[in-house]
């Protein structure tokens, strides 16, 4: 017997989103015939709304949907705590390895390709359905014994109910989705309005939300999320001043500079210099 049982341990709920469900007819028959249970949804925003409305145990995700593709659903789903944890695999017939690694950095653990063999899809859902339960588990433990140390202790257990309304949670779960994406590569941040397709609202919510949640613009947060990083590229790297500024996204080294300099009072150079200047030696009085 393998070491990963092609039947899974119970009975899974699998989440299909795809705007052409035509194609995926014999994903579905296989999956039915497993033993799984099937939800739908037709479009990237009804996929995320779905997958925290019933909670599955796994998502099955298309890329290409219209005006929002699966890439900004992932994004949501992985953004929001309520289901982060669900293990999302994209089915796309793009082979492309860029888009590949698209869908890996935004949170998915997995790719199944059109065409797709029905044993080898099955074979990655229960994978993924195994080590998502091994995860379950292991934290269903840890908090179990955390309750327990704090009822030795005397202490109330924390009340992890969110009681925040579903507006409150939803532009909670956008803010964090977009400074995922910022942070993700802080040299080629989309535009406003690309930021804002890329998590399926639009440029004025977005604008909105994201002051709200975070005290500050959009654009005040990439710049300060390109400071931040090029201090830290300064002082931990070999890098130039000019590469540094090139990393982080400005467009050279003399803008970098003024905006550094503006932002912790001291030229990259000057900063630099002061990190790796050696430290002198307490002086010792003569006898």
């Amino acid at each position: 017997m393998s070491y990963w049982s092609t039947t899974p341990p119970r009975r899974a709920h699998i989440l299909v989103i795809d705007d052409n469900i035509e194609e995926l007819q014999l994903l579905l028959g296989v999956l039915r015939e497993a033993g799984h249970r099937i939800s739908l949804a037709f479009d990237a925003l009804e996929g995320y709304r779905r997958a925290t409305a019933l909670q599955p145990d796994l998502v099955l995700l298309d890329v290409r949907m219209g005006a929002t593709d699966g890439f900004a659903t992932c994004r949501l789903l992985k953004a929001d705590r309520t289901t982060a944890r669900i293990p999302v695999i994209f089915v796309t017939s793009s082979s492309t390895v860029e888009e590949r690694l698209t869908g890996l950095r935004e949170g998915a653990v997995d790719y199944i390709l059109k065409p797709f063999e029905p044993a080898e899809v099955l074979a990655r859902v229960a994978v993924h359905l195994a080590l998502a339960s091994c995860r379950h588990q292991a934290q269903a433990c840890m908090e179990e014994a955390d309750s327990a140390l704090e009822h030795a202790r005397g202490e109330p257990g924390a009340d992890h109910a969110d009681h925040a309304d579903h507006a409150d949670h939803a532009d909670r779960v956008l803010a964090q989705a977009v400074e995922r994406l910022i942070r993700a590569d802080l040299a080629k941040v989309p535009t406003l309005p690309a930021l804002a397709a890329s998590v399926g609202t639009h440029e004025k919510r977005l604008s909105r939300v994201f002051r709200e949640r975070t005290g500050r613009t959009v654009f005040e947060f990439v710049r300060e999320a390109r400071l931040a990083e090029a201090q830290r590229l300064l002082a931990n790297s070999a890098l130039s001043v000019e590469e540094v500024a090139l990393a982080v996204g400005f467009s050279g080294a003399a803008n970098f500079s003024t905006a550094f300099r503006e932002r912790f009072g001291s030229t990259p150079t000057a900063f630099r210099q002061a990190r790796l200047a050696p430290v002198a030696p307490p002086s010792v009085p003569s006898a």
